[in-house]
């Protein structure tokens, strides 16, 4: 790992910070670098959301359950991620789901909320970074509700999955019962099939028993863009 100045420069919120600054960012702010072993939580969900927390090194697993267990979407959130950046804000400032170091361990720097508020007071273009990350989500809402009022039935599934993953996770995988997602859908099950066996050949995911995993999630970005053009 490098010094200090130059893995926050490699962090998206610090991107095109010059390296004077972050100097001066680093002499008034608390910068907590901590690490974490393979399986070790990093956040649990429900806990309050205090601190701005990027990923420098390794990897994490966040999960996420409906409330009644049900269903679960799993990610993974590779270095320079941040994790569930936009809950550090807003009505709900508590993690979503639950987040454990991946197989390797990872490196993590925090922030607190007050002191990332007062850096983003004092530079536009910290700002700027942090307001395009909030603006990927509010844009990402736009294009499930259009997907979910009017469009077909793969795009409802994208949306799902595109609403609950962050733009960088990879290794995503839905589980629950089939039975339960056809039925949330409110199709029937040779449809909700056939969709995903579209979805299947065109390369954006492939299902098991129990199980949908996500190749492309890129693609299911794109396929929900497409109703904005």
């Amino acid at each position: 790992m490098g010094s200090i100045y130059d893995v926050l420069m490699d962090l998206p919120l610090f991107k095109g910070v010059s390296y004077d600054k972050i100097s001066k960012i680093v002499e008034k702010a608390r910068f907590h670098f901590l690490r974490f072993s393979a399986g070790e939580s990093v956040a649990e969900a429900g806990d309050a959301c205090t601190h701005m927390k990027c990923i420098i090194s390794g990897s994490v697993r966040m999960s996420i359950d409906n409330p009644d267990g049900r269903i679960r979407l799993l990610q993974t959130l590779n270095s320079p991620d941040v994790i569930s950046p936009a809950f550090l804000f807003g009505r709900n400032t508590r993690y979503p789901g639950k987040t454990l170091a991946g197989d390797d361990g990872c490196g993590i720097v925090q922030i607190s909320k007050s002191d990332y508020m007062k850096i983003l007071y004092n530079d536009e273009i910290l700002m700027f970074n942090f307001l395009n990350m909030l603006s990927k989500d509010a844009q990402k809402a736009l294009e499930g509700v259009l997907a979910l009022t009017g469009g077909s039935l793969e795009e409802r599934v994208a949306f799902w999955i595109v609403a609950l993953t962050q733009s960088g996770a990879t290794d995503i995988v839905l589980e629950c019962r089939h039975r339960d997602l056809y039925s949330q859908f409110g199709v029937p099950r040779a449809v909700f099939f056939q969709a995903l066996e579209s979805m299947r050949d065109r390369g954006l995911l492939d299902f098991a028993t129990n199980k949908i995993m996500v190749s492309s999630r890129r693609g299911l970005v794109d396929l929900l863009l497409q109703r904005l053009k």
